[in-house]
């Protein structure tokens, strides 16, 4: 049914940038919440970032504003994760999200029914 898709992970060294992507399929309504969320070894999973599509309001955990920057694409129905200053902390598997229609966003795991397959981000110092 729904599908997410997740591209742009890879290795950098501190100070360092990556963008990921998020192709979704089979989800075409206007209005819901779409997230990043990342999760490092023995850590539990965390929210970085949200964006309600209807009204393009955005969201970010404190560690990462001023360095991230999420955003989307509604003709190819995609979301995006600029990730700029990287540094070692940020290093985790990164998970793209998808709510329900007219929900508004959260960063609690249990209000996303849908998620990608992971994509790993590694910073070295």
């Amino acid at each position: 049914q729904v599908q997410m898709v997740e591209s742009g992970g890879g290795s950098v060294q501190a100070g360092g940038s990556l963008r990921l992507s998020c192709a979704a399929s089979g989800y075409t309504s206007r209005s819901y919440c779409m997230g990043w969320f990342r999760q490092a070894p023995g850590k539990e999973r965390e929210g970085v970032a949200t964006i309600y599509t209807g009204a393009h309001y955005t969201y970010y955990a404190d560690s990462v504003k001023g360095r991230f920057t999420i955003s989307q694409d509604n003709a190819k129905n995609a979301l995006y994760l600029q990730m700029n200053s990287l540094a070692p902390e940020d290093t985790a598997m990164y998970y793209c999200a998808a709510g329900l229609p007219d929900e508004f966003c959260t960063f609690e795991t249990e209000a996303y029914n849908y998620w990608g397959q992971g994509n790993q981000v590694t910073v070295s110092s």
